[in-house]
């Protein structure tokens, strides 16, 4: 049943989560078979350095979080997917829509990865997909990605992707007990290019 204030477009994608697919990877709903494959990276200090959470304490803990997150795909509000190896179906991280504005036609994306992933194009093969599907099947005109001052791996990737770096906004936000510095990057539809 539609969730009274989902907008058509979003509930037309997002009342099913799609599974989308790329050469290497299967992007699909998180779930709590995904327990141990997401704690293995998000118990990392080095992991949630940038990040809005701390580090997750137990499995059992990762575990209500993902069972969480399974009942939040069924109110169409939420937006990101676990990303697996097409091989062996292993969740190495998460990508997606961290906020979407459809008044505005634009969007902010996340993404975060298992250290032990990095540098194999992952990230990018991910991500730039998430692209495609903002501007060509929600029709975005402006997607964004934000990253704590400091964290270069996400600001490398934003520009491999094609953002530009639009600035910084010094301690814009207070982030478990200490102000942070964020950096925004954005793609207009105009500037993507899927081949990049």
């Amino acid at each position: 049943m539609k969730h009274d204030k989902t907008p058509k477009k979003l509930y037309k994608i997002f009342s099913k989560m799609p599974t989308l697919s790329t050469e290497r990877l299967v992007l699909r709903p998180m779930s709590t078979k995904d327990t141990y494959d997401m704690y293995e990276y998000a118990c990392r200090e080095d992991v949630t350095e940038f990040l809005l959470w701390s580090p997750h304490p137990s499995v059992a803990y990762t575990r209500d979080y993902l069972a969480y997150i399974e009942r939040r795909y069924a109110t169409c509000d939420f937006y990101d997917w676990a990303v697996t190896l097409a091989d062996s179906g292993k969740m190495i991280g998460t990508v997606g829509f961290t906020k979407i504005d459809l008044q505005n036609n634009s969007a902010e994306i996340g993404y975060v990865l298992n250290p032990e992933y990095h540098r194999k194009g992952y990230g990018f093969e991910a991500t730039s997909h998430i692209l495609s599907l903002g501007f060509e099947r929600l029709e975005l005109h402006r997607i964004e990605a934000r990253f704590m001052q400091g964290n270069t791996a996400s600001l490398r990737l934003a520009e491999k992707l094609g953002m530009s770096l639009e600035g910084y906004h010094k301690d814009y936000m207070l982030v478990i007990g200490e102000y942070k510095t964020i950096g925004i990057c954005a793609i207009l539809k105009s500037e993507f290019n899927i081949n990049a």
